[in-house]
């Protein structure tokens, strides 16, 4: 059997593992969602309040802004309160994140053959 691909080629043998990137990005993804969700009693939903916060400090790098157009930032928050109901739960976050991930993903990969074209309807 072979090693997993995440484990440490250097690690004590009783198998200690590090997280890969993957791994990592969902952990962080997580953590970003819980740590502005619990900022009020409704610790399993985002307000407006803190969407706007979390969108202030978390999406602010001039290097995503460059990338990520105006157009997926309009898109991803038009889909985002799925339900109506004027709070943003974690299914309805990990889908705009998609959305954003995407639109970088198309911005990174422009001039790269077909990378660049818009995903076909799902």
């Amino acid at each position: 059997m072979s090693a997993a691909p995440h484990l440490v080629q250097n690690d004590p043998p009783r198998g200690r593992y590090s997280m890969s990137r993957l791994e990592k990005a969902i952990v962080s993804m997580v953590e970003v969602f819980e740590g502005y969700a619990t900022k009020d009693d409704k610790n399993r939903q985002l307000s407006v309040t803190e969407l706007a916060e979390l969108m202030k400090k978390e999406l602010a790098s001039p290097e995503f802004h460059g990338k990520v157009e105006p157009a997926v930032l309009q898109e991803a928050m038009t889909n985002l309160d799925k339900n109506h109901d004027g709070e943003i739960n974690f299914r309805e976050f990990s889908m705009f994140l998609a959305t954003l991930a995407r639109g970088y993903y198309r911005a990174s990969n422009k001039g790269k053959g077909n990378k660049g074209k818009p995903d076909k309807p799902e």
